[in-house]
């Protein structure tokens, strides 16, 4: 190995690199989206392989695209490398654990552009409504906004929680939210501008809904009502969201792929992201389905679920995927 290195330093510019290896690293690719006729021994060896020239790369090109992409499929290998490991049950806990955070760092931009995207739309729609009163109504409807004005004047300003049973509410809750998440993920499919259109939408709602409880003074209530499941709710929506961009982005920059082969990449990468929002949809249904109600609960328990779930969400999609990053990549 130390050998071939030693060649490709003296050989080698970045354009002959390249050239050379081009070819290999396509094979590679292809190996790991036709796992069914692969064997790890042949993933085992593609791994070496694209490591000798990821270290390659990053000590005579430092600056070049190529390390970016060597990195990519480098990382693309080692999941690879796992997935041939024998042994359901390791096998989920390793998706969950080392699948998912890598993929939520390789798609960190889309993920950062659907949570700009997020709050833009949230304070469009706290502007408009401090900026016109009437605003929530058009964006909530006029029922809506017509029941939650009688649970303001009966002193029950969240009491729209409580009109359905426990379970009914649960599961309609969660049902909706699946719907909403795959809703604004499958819109990648028409390009990544209709998932932003959706995204912006629902954020300029939640936005109006707060600047509502705002202007009659209410906003802590509120907060404290709504984020207890919403923290879970929300994240998982602008993961929903980066999902969907990653999705669409595959179609409209397909970059060295074809437009076919990037946009059926890019389908992989984000029904991980997809699929990691689906439990935190379950648990989010169930906070607001059973607790969120009861408005009377201590301020104090409000307070560590909320805290709680942002630690979570902080922990599986920043901290997590940073730390797998880390130790994936050579040194």
């Amino acid at each position: 190995m130390q050998i071939l290195l030693l060649k490709k330093k003296n050989l080698l510019t970045e354009a002959s690199f390249v050239r050379q290896n081009y070819e290999k690293w396509q094979k590679i690719e292809l190996m790991i989206d036709d796992k069914l006729f692969t064997t790890p021994d042949e993933i085992s060896e593609g791994y070496t392989d694209i490591m000798a020239d990821l270290a390659f790369a990053r000590t005579h090109f430092p600056d070049s695209r190529i390390v970016g992409y060597l990195n990519h499929l480098a990382l693309a290998v080692h999941n690879s490398v796992y997935q041939h490991h024998p042994g359901r049950w390791r096998h989920v806990v390793h998706y969950w654990t080392h699948d998912i955070p890598l993929a939520v760092y390789e798609n960190r931009k889309a993920l950062l552009a659907a949570l700009v995207v997020f709050v833009v739309g949230y304070l469009i729609g706290v502007g408009s409504t401090l900026g016109d009163a009437s605003f929530p109504e058009l964006i909530l409807g006029r029922d809506y906004m017509e029941v939650t004005e009688e649970n303001i004047q009966a002193g029950e300003p969240m009491g729209i929680y409580g009109s359905q049973p426990h379970t009914s509410m649960f599961l309609c809750i969660t049902l909706n939210n699946l719907n909403v998440a795959f809703y604004v993920f499958v819109m990648g499919v028409f390009t990544s501008i209709f998932t932003g259109i959706f995204l912006l939408k629902n954020a300029i709602i939640i936005g109006a809904f707060h600047a509502f409880f705002f202007q009659r003074g209410l906003l802590g209530s509120c907060l404290l009502a709504t984020m207890l499941h919403g923290t879970l709710e929300l994240s998982s929506i602008v993961i929903a969201g980066g999902a969907g961009f990653v999705l669409g982005n595959g179609w409209l920059f397909p970059g060295t792929y074809s437009r076919t082969r990037s946009f059926l990449v890019a389908g992989r990468h984000s029904i991980k992201l997809l699929v990691s929002t689906i439990p935190i949809f379950i648990v989010a249904a169930f906070i607001e389905g059973f607790l969120t109600r009861y408005t009377h609960i201590g301020n104090a328990f409000r307070l560590l679920v909320i805290f709680g779930s942002a630690a979570f969400i902080v922990f599986y999609y920043v901290l997590l995927p940073i730390k797998r990053h880390r130790d994936v990549s050579p040194r």
